[in-house]
């Protein structure tokens, strides 16, 4: 509910800030930041002094912003099983059953190890050209 209303009214002063875009009359009062900003700020403190005032008022507020808040879990949680049963995949590799991690395993084919060892060896390589060799003299 304190959400609502601070952005209502902060809402508010953005749309007082912005400019009309028409011709301004001469019987029009000008409203400048500054005394924006000295409205916003009192009525941010008659605000937060308005539970004080009507405390059953806001006793119902926050009840109704309880239910509000409980449903729209609901209609989350409602929302997530629809879309994971439609769109997700039917079993995956980590939490799927034991089955399908046992399909995993004998699909891998086990390695033939046909390599020698001079297959392993390094190839031929020139030596290079700038390490001097020394010879014995």
């Amino acid at each position: 509910m304190k959400f609502l209303l601070k952005a209502a009214f902060w809402l508010t002063i953005v749309l007082i800030l912005l400019p009309t875009g028409g011709t301004s009359s001469q019987n029009e009062q000008q409203v400048s930041a500054t005394d924006a900003v000295s409205a916003a700020t009192a009525t941010m403190a008659d605000m937060r002094q308005f539970c004080a005032r009507q405390p059953d008022t806001c006793a119902f507020g926050a009840s109704a912003a309880v239910t509000l808040g409980h449903k729209a879990q609901a209609g989350a949680k409602m929302l997530y099983e629809y879309l994971s049963d439609k769109l997700g995949p039917r079993e995956t590799g980590s939490i799927g059953s034991g089955n399908a991690a046992a399909k995993a395993v004998s699909s891998t084919k086990p390695s033939q190890n046909t390599l020698a060892p001079s297959d392993l060896a390094p190839g031929w390589r020139a030596p290079r050209k700038d390490v001097e060799t020394k010879r014995p003299t």
